[in-house]
């Protein structure tokens, strides 16, 4: 009949076996595992980019872009980029992230506090379970 044999658990006390085409019996796994690739949820992350010195309408209309971006289900990852010698004013940085995390808190909620590395200081910020 060119048919198969084949395991289907291996585990099973006994091990259970089917007699099929082997082909079509891989095709069908490829199939599975696809549809279950596909209906796994992808995080998005989302950069805004701040200066230390940004201003009040620079920072309002990012802000209303995070809390889009967060509406949406992606993640934000804000930063303060210091350029040259503005690392000086990195206090100046982390209020501003400080604010920005403390504006989001009805839309998102911080994962990670203002941390330095480098010229870059950066917070995460995930969005909150919808009810």
């Amino acid at each position: 009949m060119e048919l198969d044999l084949v395991e289907i658990s291996p585990n099973a006390e006994p091990p259970v076996c089917r007699i099929t085409d082997f082909q079509k019996f891989l095709y069908e796994q490829k199939k599975k595992q696809k549809e279950l690739k596909a209906k796994a949820s992808k995080i998005i992350v989302k950069e805004i980019r701040f200066g230390p010195n940004t201003d009040d309408h620079d920072y309002n209309f990012k802000l209303k872009h995070a809390e889009r971006f967060l509406q949406e289900g992606a993640k934000v990852k804000a930063y303060v980029f210091f350029k040259g010698r503005s690392i000086l004013y990195n206090e100046q940085g982390e209020i501003l992230l400080l604010r920005f995390a403390n504006a989001l808190e009805e839309v998102g909620k911080v994962e990670q506090l203002p941390k330095l590395e480098g010229k870059r200081m950066t917070i995460f910020i995930s969005p909150k379970k919808k009810k």
